[in-house]
């Protein structure tokens, strides 16, 4: 099972260290880590996007809300939230595969951003699932380098009466 969580932590240096130590020290697996400036620059949300069975899934949340650094944690599964993931891939193409390459990038909605007479870089921004799918088909053709965002996401909008 994964967990989103959507951390704000005040913007100086070390935050960062100590959250990666907690889960470290207590074997917590991260899957996806972002992290960013809020509009306040003195917060910074920290997107952390990890798995494991529902005690697991607790106890990160317990230790994070006991560290002093953080401001507050606010924790959402993958349904009740909008997330996204930006990747760039660098691919090599010929006059066989190109055709296909593009193909690829039309289906699933990606965009050639750079190319040279051999190689293109291409960028796709959607959930992570199908950034992964992007990948998978890309497979059979040369890839060269990739970089990846991870996770962000927000909890899905609710509209509350007063």
């Amino acid at each position: 099972m994964k967990k989103i969580y959507s951390v704000l932590v005040e913007n100086r240096s070390g935050v960062l260290c100590k959250v990666a130590g907690l889960f470290s020290r207590r074997a917590f697996n991260i899957d996806s880590l972002v992290v960013g400036e809020t509009d306040d620059p003195s917060v910074s949300c920290m997107t952390i996007v990890s798995s494991g069975d529902n005690h697991t899934l607790e106890q990160i949340e317990k230790q994070l809300n006991k560290k002093l650094d953080i401001i507050k944690v606010k924790t959402f599964d993958e349904p009740a939230s909008i997330s996204r993931e930006l990747m760039l891939v660098k691919v090599k193409y010929n006059r066989n595969n190109r055709r296909d390459i593009m193909e690829i990038c039309n289906i699933l909605k990606a965009q050639i951003v750079d190319m040279s007479k051999y190689q293109m870089m291409i960028q796709i921004c959607d959930v992570p699932d199908r950034v992964q799918l992007f990948l998978k088909m890309l497979n059979s053709i040369s890839i060269v380098e990739v970089a990846r965002t991870g996770t962000v996401a927000l909890q899905k909008c609710h509209d509350q009466e007063n």
